[in-house]
């Protein structure tokens, strides 16, 4: 009887070291400080930042996040192996296997060109011709307006260019 608990003993610490100081539970080990460089990186993108700064933390979470995965695959692709040729079609789905998640890295915009096009910008005002040339004559531009300082004085500017054209408009008309 005490050598079937023994032996039952033995048994049980086998089986919990199996668990314990498995292969994939010391690829965790290994892998963890690199998770935690991912981490970092991912940390740094929540804060602000400038655009060229932007692209760089993208390729060093890139960069990051494929040492970590290959780090957490490599005890797993040599299970793959042993396993044999029943396991190729779901290798093929995974991102570890020949098919890889590609991100699309964003282009440089320049700042110098706010337009996608080369065609040439129109801009027409609200009166053509001989309207045109009597309103410029009607529109007196009080002094304040030239260079507007400040908000108010802009909407004012906007109102009384807006009223001078209603008269202007009624007086035309006649």
């Amino acid at each position: 009887m005490l050598q079937f608990k023994f032996v039952l003993i033995i048994i049980v610490c086998i089986i919990f070291s199996c668990f314990v100081f498995s292969p994939a539970a010391a690829a965790k080990k290994r892998c963890k400080p690199l998770l935690e460089k991912l981490h970092n990186v991912q940390s740094l993108q929540r804060n602000s930042y400038s655009g060229k700064r932007g692209l760089s933390l993208r390729d060093r979470e890139d960069k990051a996040r494929n040492n970590w995965w290959q780090c957490e695959n490599s005890s797993a692709k040599a299970k793959q192996k042993t396993k044999g040729k029943g396991n190729k079609k779901s290798k093929k789905n995974t991102v570890s296997g020949n098919i890889q998640v590609k991100r699309v890295k964003s282009k440089k915009i320049n700042a110098g060109t706010p337009f996608k096009t080369s065609n040439a910008i129109v801009i027409r005002s609200k009166y053509q011709g001989q309207r045109k040339q009597a309103w410029l004559k009607y529109y007196q531009q009080p002094n304040q307006c030239s260079r507007p300082k400040s908000l108010p004085v802009f909407a004012f500017c906007s109102e009384n260019k807006q009223t001078q054209r209603l008269d202007f408009e009624k007086h035309y008309n006649k």
